[in-house]
């Protein structure tokens, strides 16, 4: 390749670079910053929100981040109140939270799932009938005893049903994939969504809900020991089909979702709220990073990417703050 071509496409490759910057899809700061940002809140987004964390740092080392789960309700609550700068938050926002001042912006995607224990004496049964939304609702009501009733069996194995203590959008997400509210859920309640896992791993005839990054193993990609997730019988015909069949490891699941397989809800949009549009600069490019580079992270941590033209708005709508 001649002087002349090198030149011509270092020329090319600076416009493109310069052209993403424009559009807000690079993260491109460079000045030093320094400062504290506080999250708290949805479980669901913990590890997440811990991993943006981390690799902000390395480029801001003089940025303190502190995050800390406790629900989305407590996310919610905190933003609102000012007690952190952003709240995670699992669940759609409610009108009068945004008359309240919340400001939410979409981060990434996941999913709650059901989770039983693979001692449970029918686990090779409940993988080919899976679970009917018509049959998640007695569950979480109070009104299935057995783990018979669940798969059309005569069998008199009991179940035992766990639900989320704390106020968060796990729970709320799961409700709605059979219209119903958190707190309308029967069962033993437990807090966070790593008590449900391991209430779920130490109880053969349990069933819970988590969000998918608490039931894969983000290094093997498959369920954690003692854990896996009860198929749902999407079309409603009582057995597991090929194309439902998606849950022995997290990169097949994910697919299911980003393609729309897996219905939504259960498969939800995850959100930073903070109290109005945030106007401190730290917490704005940390908010930016999350939206461009820190996009590159969220596969690798067990979630699905929302779409360029959704991360697009939300960029749009945070530099509504400068």
């Amino acid at each position: 390749m001649n002087k002349a071509k090198r030149l011509n496409r270092s020329k090319i490759a600076l416009l493109l670079v310069a052209l993403l910057l424009l559009q807000g899809r690079v993260y491109g700061q460079t000045r030093e910053l320094s400062g504290e940002i506080s999250l708290s809140g949805a479980f669901a987004l913990y590890p997440m929100a811990v991993k943006w964390a981390e690799e902000f740092r390395k480029i801001h080392p003089k940025v303190r981040i502190d995050v800390s789960g406790g629900g989305a309700g407590k996310g919610m609550t905190d933003a609102l109140a000012k007690v952190v700068d952003l709240g995670m938050v699992s669940r759609e926002i409610y009108e009068e939270e945004v008359k309240k001042g919340a400001v939410a912006f979409g981060v990434v995607k996941d999913a709650v799932v059901p989770t039983i224990n693979t001692g449970n004496p029918l686990y090779n049964e409940l993988k080919k009938t899976g679970l009917k939304q018509s049959v998640a609702a007695k569950l979480w009501n109070n009104e299935i005893k057995t783990w018979g009733e669940v798969t059309g069996t005569n069998s008199k194995v009991p179940v035992h049903v766990f639900t989320r203590s704390d106020a968060c959008g796990a729970a709320e997400t799961w409700a709605a994939w059979f219209g119903k509210k958190q707190e309308d859920l029967s069962g033993t309640g437990v807090f966070g969504d790593p008590g449900i896992a391991a209430a779920v791993q130490r109880d053969k005839v349990g069933i819970g809900m988590n969000n998918i990054a608490y039931v894969y193993d983000q290094k093997t990609k498959r369920p954690y020991a003692g854990l896996a997730v009860l198929p749902l019988d999407i079309n409603n015909d009582g057995k597991i089909t090929p194309d439902e069949d998606f849950y022995d490891d997290i990169n097949s699941l994910m697919k299911a979702i980003s393609d729309g397989k897996f219905p939504s809800p259960p498969s939800r949009d995850l959100y930073l709220v903070s109290n109005g549009l945030p106007t401190n600069e730290v917490i704005k490019e940390f908010l930016r990073y999350i939206l461009t580079d820190g996009q590159k992270y969220v596969t690798e941590v067990g979630y699905i990417s929302l779409s360029d033209e959704t991360i697009q708005k939300q960029l749009e709508w945070l530099n509504k703050s400068n």
